[in-house]
């Protein structure tokens, strides 16, 4: 069965707008894909570690990771070569979340944590410098994105297809209208 392992941003969860989206269209329109969205509010080694090991479940799976989630999708793709759809990512991710130590709370759950200098080296690891097949990967832009500078991406995965939309934010406000591309590029 074909696999899409939805991969969420920094402070959210499988409960977010998107995972929502993603998860009706599929059981509407393409019921034969089985939809993986994991918990991802672990320290980022954890987070790695798990990923990898849906990745070795699931080894076709095709990834879609949005803002945190395109770092680890990214990375993933790199160790594994999954196909990635990455919406607004978050490119150097380390050095967003350096600025935000300290107490964070969950969007979703509400459940809080600390956020610490550990966490942020943990990150600085997965960093991907020189992508080995950049065209597996489809990059989803907003300029008007309120969180991340979209033009850090456009000069992270320059030989990537791409997809920008003037306005917009992070939270990539016409999701929905995409999702039919996104599943055709990830499985056909």
């Amino acid at each position: 069965m074909p696999t899409l392992i939805y991969i969420h941003g920094f402070n959210s969860s499988p409960l977010s707008h998107k995972a929502g989206l993603l998860r009706d269209w599929l059981a509407q329109h393409r019921p034969d894909i089985q939809f993986v969205a994991p918990d991802l509010n672990r320290v980022p080694v954890q987070v790695a570690a798990s990923l990898a090991e849906l990745v070795r479940q699931y080894p076709d799976a095709g990834l879609l990771g949005s803002s945190l989630g395109g770092f680890y999708a990214t990375w993933l793709h790199q160790q594994f070569g999954n196909k990635a759809v990455l919406i607004n990512p978050a490119v150097k991710a380390y050095n967003l979340l350096s600025g935000l130590l300290g107490e964070q709370r969950n969007y979703h759950t509400g459940a809080g944590y600390i956020l610490t200098e550990e966490h942020v080296k943990q990150l600085l690891a997965l960093e991907v410098d020189v992508l080995a097949t950049p065209e597996q990967l489809w990059v989803l832009l907003q300029t008007g994105d309120e969180t991340l500078d979209y033009r850090l991406a456009l000069a992270k995965y320059p030989l990537s297809p791409l997809l920008l939309e003037e306005g917009g934010n992070h939270a990539f406000d016409t999701f929905e209208q995409h999702i039919p591309a996104i599943i055709h590029f990830l499985i056909p």
